[in-house]
This record gives C-alpha cells, sequence and structure tokens, in this order.
C-alpha cells in the first residue's frame, strides 16, 4: 500500500490545532516569511487559529491558489 501523503486527509482542526500552538506558530511564521514575504506579521497574527482566514489571506497577498498553498505548507511542515 501507497504511504504518501495525502493532504486531503488533513482536516481543518488539525492545522488550527498548529496555528494555536505557541511553538509549531513560530515555526510556521518563520517558514511563511521565507515562502511567502508579503505576508506580515501583523496579517499572521489575525488569521492565527483559523485555517480558513489564514489560507484566504495567504491566497489574496500571494495570488496563489488555495491547493498550492495547502501542497506548499504540506510540504514544510511534514
Amino acid at each position: 500500500m501507497d504511504t504518501q501523503y495525502d493532504s486531503t486527509q488533513d482536516t481543518d482542526y488539525d492545522w488550527n490545532d498548529r496555528l494555536q500552538d505557541e511553538g509549531s506558530w513560530n515555526q510556521i511564521k518563520g517558514k511563511i516569511r521565507e515562502e511567502w514575504a508579503e505576508v506580515t506579521d501583523q496579517e499572521m497574527e489575525q488569521a492565527r487559529g483559523n485555517w480558513e482566514q489564514f489560507k484566504g489571506m495567504v491566497e489574496e497577498k500571494t495570488g496563489q491558489a488555495g491547493d498550492a498553498i495547502e501542497r506548499k505548507l504540506d510540504e514544510l511542515f511534514n
């Protein structure tokens, strides 16, 4: 059986937990700033804990599609 990670199995709650956890949040912020420099710390803080808002904010700032953002985040953190 193929054990490759399938992002469709991720739930919003998994990401919300990551966004709420202080250690994970600091790691996520740093990597997001490296990948998407146009996203500000203030914007990240406003979206913290809400995956849909967070993903939408990155989409709006970068022009990338939501599925591309999810793939990149999966790549960065898994």
